[in-house]
């Protein structure tokens, strides 16, 4: 026991608490086993559960004690181990966090705990999918609980509030009022934006119209365009302007600019008279209805068709029906970032269980709206630092005004979709994976067959993609088309597909042989520098049936002219 009249210094202090702690654990664990007669197991060397918990508390409160034996022995911070924030990561950029000790120790205490929490999570004994939502949930506490998202905490928050005699905090406070009685968290200044004059400004004509859909033709902008016309089928969760951002930065432009006779879909967002739509009615109003009318106008049998994220879902499915018909109306097919096989989601398919898609179909199921702010919410919890907790500070603690960017402003102009719509699609997709398997579902009146679709495929994925799984978009290829090509783009589910070539920024991978799992095929893959957009275009035209004086006028005697784009379904709010 040593000398009792010996002053006791804290660090010897944590040290005996600690070493009496390790000797009351291993006596429970002891007693345990002997009172539950597994003294075979503890033989074997195998641990009870009360063993696994004092272990995780031991490997917690070890660096603990280093960090306060180092402060108290005048190392200020340095008993904890080092330890990083992710790749990405902005919240701890301020030089206050690792030049004072102050701010350091509650970085590393956070980033202690948050490691910790995580590695807590992956010991649990639950099957895979209870434990990949337990990580999930963990995470969003994990950065909730940032000390970067508390001003007293911030040294940003803090430095700008002295500096500027707490207008700052002014300023936060009527940034969060504002947000409240909108509903939503302001990313961006939305009045550097407007549809029609920075934004979706490729010029072009709505061409049809129904209670869904606006379809737009572009205007031609070469002398002579493909004779095949090509239909965009964008995602209906979102507006379509996302694949004709502004000049320089558009999908359309640079098919338009290629030769191609361009169609898009436009989306209308669920309002009370459309509430009761079903998948069926998206998929007749929707494309299947724009291959009718893109075919009139341009006097072709068949189209090229494209389709991005849910709008390939939509596409493929639409091309099943079609098949399913004895219908031959695409000469080829073309699918970004989009999922078939729903049995790797990622993250996304963690919130949509059994209870919450019978929650959305008891309420909403045979009527009703799933608003589109609650879409964007739930995508924004998929990256909380960056789309949640960033904005959160920015705007309501350092009362800084919104920026001025595109993809933002896109992204919080989110649509809105009928009830019945959306519950057919999480419960047959994400809750069911159904719609891969041949004549599994019923669309339309027919049973659905992807691969009952035999044309040439394109597909594209995004490597860096948090909500189309690269993995998951390649497994299309053996569910629908014929002579599939595959092609990776770098970056995200946005980023990886709006790429201009005359930025020439990122890269993409191309391997002609699509046996094996993805690891393999990536493993053999090239990597190309720049955009992905000219090896499609260059797939496309290897697929043309000749070319055509480009058409002096929109739309037809059938089909006439009803408005400029980009129409006005795009322009409505649904937040």
């Amino acid at each position: 026991m040593g000398n009792p009249s010996s002053p006791i210094g804290p660090s010897d202090y944590l040290a005996s608490l600690m070493q009496a702690g390790q000797q009351a654990a291993r006596q429970f664990d002891d007693a345990f086993v002997a009172a539950m007669g597994i003294e075979g197991a503890a033989a074997k060397g195998q641990k009870s559960p009360f063993s696994i918990a004092a272990d995780f508390q031991r490997q917690y409160w070890s660096p603990v004690a280093d960090f306060w034996r180092g402060f108290f022995n005048g190392k200020a911070a340095g008993g904890f181990p080092a330890a990083s924030s992710p790749r990405g990561d902005r919240r701890f950029k301020d030089a206050a966090w690792s030049g004072s000790p102050y701010y350091d120790i509650l970085k590393q205490a956070y980033l202690h705990n948050s490691k910790q929490l995580a590695e807590f999570v992956d010991q649990a004994e639950v099957d895979d999918k209870s434990k990949l939502q337990l990580r999930f949930y963990a995470r969003q506490f994990i950065d909730a609980m940032s000390p970067a998202n508390f001003p007293a905490t911030n040294p940003e928050v803090i430095r700008t509030a002295i500096q500027t005699q707490s207008a700052s905090l002014a300023a936060g406070m009527q940034n969060l009022i504002e947000d409240i009685q909108k509903g939503r968290i302001t990313r961006v200044d939305e009045r550097a934006f407007e549809i029609g004059r920075n934004l979706a400004v490729t010029p072009g004509t709505v061409v049809f119209e129904n209670e869904l859909i606006q379809l737009i033709q572009y205007t031609p902008q070469t002398a002579e365009v493909e004779k095949t016309p090509l239909l965009i089928v964008p995602p209906c969760i979102n507006k379509y302007y996302l694949l004709d951002l502004g000049a320089g930065n558009s999908f359309v432009e640079y098919a338009v600019a290629q030769g191609h006779q361009v169609f898009l879909i436009s989306w209308r967002s669920a309002v009370a008279e459309t509430q009761y739509l079903t998948w069926d009615d998206y998929l007749t109003l929707g494309p299947l209805k724009a291959i009718e009318v893109v075919r009139d106008i341009a006097d072709v049998e068949k189209v090229h068709a494209l389709g991005f994220c849910v709008g390939g879902t939509l596409l493929s499915c639409a091309a099943g029906v079609l098949a399913a018909r004895g219908e031959d109306r695409l000469a080829t097919l073309t699918l970004l970032t989009t999922m078939l096989d729903f049995s790797d989601t990622g993250e996304i398919g963690l919130l949509i269980d059994q209870a919450a898609v019978a929650l959305r179909e008891a309420t909403i199921g045979s009527g009703g709206i799933m608003p589109g702010k609650e879409l964007a919410f739930t995508f924004g919890t998929l990256r909380a630092n960056d789309l949640i907790w960033r904005y959160v500070v920015d705007s309501y603690m350092k009362g800084a005004p919104p920026e001025s960017f595109d993809l933002l402003y896109w992204d919080s102009d989110s649509v809105s979709l009928p009830g019945p719509m959306y519950c057919w699609y999480t419960r047959n997709t994400y809750l069911e994976n159904k719609i891969k398997d041949p004549g599994a579902t019923t669309q339309c009146g027919v049973q659905v067959d992807l691969s009952k679709a035999k044309v040439p495929l394109y597909l594209l994925a995004s490597r860096e993609d948090h909500i189309v799984p690269w993995q998951s978009a390649y497994r299309s290829q053996s569910l629908i088309g014929k002579e599939a090509r595959f092609v990776l783009a770098a970056s995200g589910h946005v980023a990886g597909v709006i790429n201009p070539p005359a930025r020439n920024k990122r890269s993409h991978w191309v391997n002609d042989k699509l046996e094996g799992v993805p690891a393999d095929w990536l493993a053999k893959a090239e990597e190309k520098p720049g955009s992905w957009w000219p090896d499609w275009d260059a797939w496309l035209k290897r697929h043309s049936s000749g070319t055509i004086a480009a058409p002096q006028q929109p739309g037809n005697a059938r089909y006439p002219v009803i408005e400029t784009a980009p129409g006005n379904y795009v322009k409505r709010k649904s937040n």
